[in-house]
């Protein structure tokens, strides 16, 4: 008799998870809930395509049915992130980033992207922090690509589940700490534009097209950039230690660009680290069985340079 249970992977669980918890939530606490018939219908039919995808792809697929069971919440990540403007303000109805701002300042002493302004802009400096803050929309297909290619499946569920956790987490805090960010908080305070001729060009290209307003606290960039990292030093110790530079310009580059203040960046850094070291840590305990050669031949582990 054919084994006809379903094998749900982590992130099977988070993406469904993540799915339904945001429609019943929004069903308990979103007035009037007419303005949230889109999110509604979004996220119960994205936990429909998931549950589609495991019921019909199959345990072990090849070719576009692998594509697709590896890489399906891959492909999700962009359509969470933009369906986070509908519910920016589903517990608060305004941004809080007066009292961020002066937790900083009490801080620190003085707010970052201001003092960058009166003391640092210049057309170098602007290119490379663009380049940095760029880089990260290259990342994450980047390591994808060559995992996919190299087939190391179980190195892409283990990043997957991790960014998973990164983005969630952090998707989850945009409305219980909504921050719009000081591009549009301080923007009256600000005295010179940002300007660069190619990588400043692109940032802002993306910005525009692809940005919401608010979902600055935390900076899930740099949260996400930091897993990437982490998995590429386990590929090879080489690349991630070229990579390392590249996520720090990522890291600056959000509050050089007038993106996110320094307490995103430290935030999405701890979010970061600890979804790493949870799936380090916890993830055969998820999938309920011991590691095997052919899970470390296919993490590539011995192939660390």
């Amino acid at each position: 008799m054919t084994d006809r249970r379903l094998h749900l992977l982590p992130y099977d669980y988070l993406v469904i998870g993540y799915c339904l918890f945001m429609t019943l939530l929004i069903l308990a606490v979103g007035r009037p809930l007419g303005n949230y018939t889109y999110e509604i219908i979004f996220y119960s039919s994205m936990a429909a395509v998931a549950a589609l995808v495991i019921r019909y792809v199959g345990e072990a697929p090849t070719g576009w049915r692998r594509f697709i069971r590896l890489l399906y919440p891959a492909l999700m990540f962009t359509f969470f992130y933009r369906a986070t403007s509908g519910t920016m303000f589903l517990l608060f109805d305004r941004f809080f980033d007066s009292s961020l701002v002066s937790f900083e300042y009490s801080v620190l002493g003085f707010e970052p992207s201001l003092v960058i302004d009166r003391s640092y802009l210049s057309p170098f400096l602007n290119e490379l922090f663009s380049a940095g803050y760029f880089a990260y929309y290259l990342m994450i297909p980047a390591l994808l690509v060559y995992l996919y290619l190299k087939r190391k499946d179980e190195l892409i569920r283990r990043f997957l589940t991790a960014a998973c956790i990164a983005f969630f987490v952090s998707y989850f805090l945009f409305f219980l700490y909504p921050i719009e960010g000081p591009r549009y908080y301080l923007a009256g305070q600000y005295l010179h534009p940002i300007e660069g001729p190619f990588f400043r060009k692109l940032v802002n290209i993306a910005i525009d097209r692809g940005a919401v307003h608010g979902g600055c606290m935390p900076s899930s960039h740099v949260a996400v950039g930091l897993i990437v990292l982490a998995y590429t030093f386990k590929i090879s110790r080489k690349i991630g230690w070229l990579l390392v530079p590249v996520v720090i310009g990522l890291a600056i580059g959000t509050v050089w660009g007038r993106f996110h203040y320094a307490s995103d960046v430290v935030v999405g850094a701890l979010i970061g680290v600890g979804a790493i070291i949870l799936v380090d840590r916890r993830y055969d305990r998820w999938i309920k069985r011991r590691p095997n050669p052919v899970a470390y031949h296919s993490l590539g582990v011995e192939h660390v340079s």
